[in-house]
């Protein structure tokens, strides 16, 4: 008996796949950092990490005969999943909260996260991420705070990381909304200008403004063989403006996911190889791509009972409607990678 799809789309980051049996096991968290932040030594502290199995590690059906390989590290923080209004006065997460590490494991991690597992071991921390009521608040300096509590635990992964898994081995890092601007300041901090640079495939911070003066030598990907830079983009319905727009005073830089350049071409639904509305399917086809005033412009997606789908804000589905053509991008950027290092 099939299931209603929409739904799944819609609420991608606010339903969890959890059975009771699940709940029961992530709860258990024996081991803290002294700040009470993770500690990372525990793989119970990774969302996704090689030497366990995962959701990252699952693959669309009709993907499950491909060619794997994992030349590459990808370093991916998660969106948000930190969103219950009862919570709000709460700025930060619990990193032993067994519902919320749940939701993103059955969300982002298995939705967002395994578009790399073709070509790369999956890495992402969990953290103690600031809840979504921090984006809107008036309260600055608390949702600053929160915000520094969320990247202090980003560092920590990420320093862990390079100390006992990477062995010179070459990365991508890549992050969705809260995980992008926690992307943004870990490139700008660690990679750009620095030794690390040469090891760097790409970057995919999606979901959140990267803008034109951010950084300064760090460049976006403006083809799709290009390396050591970085694609963004945030995804919206044709037409429409976001408010919070108007308060961007330095234009983002976007990759158009469908061509991965950087002009303003409209880019026809037909080059959509396939979007995952319901992980163990693909829909081709689904939507178009268009780059103006820093925005990723679409029509609106075509996808079963999509008809009902009336938001004009895409920001969910940044990566899902995409699914395909980021797949298959990540692999082309590593094989230049490759080449480029062998001459």
């Amino acid at each position: 008996m099939k299931k209603t799809i929409f739904p799944s789309f819609l609420l991608i980051f606010l339903l969890s796949a959890c059975t009771d049996k699940y709940l029961a096991f992530q709860g258990r968290y024996p081991f803290k950092s002294a700040d009470g932040g993770p500690d990372y030594n525990r793989l119970d502290y990774w969302a996704a990490h090689p030497s366990k199995w995962d959701p990252s590690d699952s693959v669309p059906a009709p993907l499950r005969n491909e060619a794997r390989d994992s030349l590459v590290d990808v370093f991916f923080l998660h969106p948000t999943t930190f969103t219950k209004k009862k919570d709000a006065e709460q700025p930060n997460a619990a990193i032993d909260d067994a519902y919320i590490n749940a939701k993103t494991d059955y969300s982002t991690i298995l939705f967002q996260a395994s578009v790399f597992n073709n070509q790369c071991r999956v890495f992402s921390p969990r953290y103690r991420q600031a809840h979504i009521r921090n984006f809107y608040t008036t309260d600055t300096l608390k949702s600053k705070a929160a915000f520094e509590l969320a990247y202090s635990d980003i560092k920590n992964a990420f320093e862990y990381y390079l100390q006992h898994f990477n062995q010179d081995r070459p990365f991508i890092i890549a992050g969705h909304s809260q995980g992008a601007l926690m992307a943004e300041r870990l490139l700008k901090e660690y990679v750009e200008g620095k030794p690390l640079a040469g090891k760097l495939v790409a970057a995919y911070i999606v979901g959140w403004p990267v803008p034109g003066n951010y950084f300064s030598s760090l460049e976006v990907c403006s083809n799709p063989n290009q390396t050591g830079c970085f694609c963004s983009w945030r995804t919206y319905r044709k037409g429409y403006t976001p408010a919070y727009h108007k308060y961007e005073t330095v234009t983002a830089l976007v990759t158009n996911p469908l061509c991965w350049t950087t002009g303003g071409e409209w880019v026809t639904r037909k080059l959509n190889k396939g979007a995952v509305v319901r992980f163990n399917k693909f829909y081709r086809h689904t939507a178009d791509a268009q780059i103006l005033n820093g925005l990723l412009y679409t029509r609106k997606p075509k996808f079963p009972w999509s008809f009902l789908y009336r938001s004009k804000n895409y920001h969910v589905g940044d990566i899902n409607l995409y699914y395909l053509n980021i797949r298959e991008n990540i692999k082309q950027r590593i094989s230049m990678f490759s080449r480029n290092q062998t001459h």
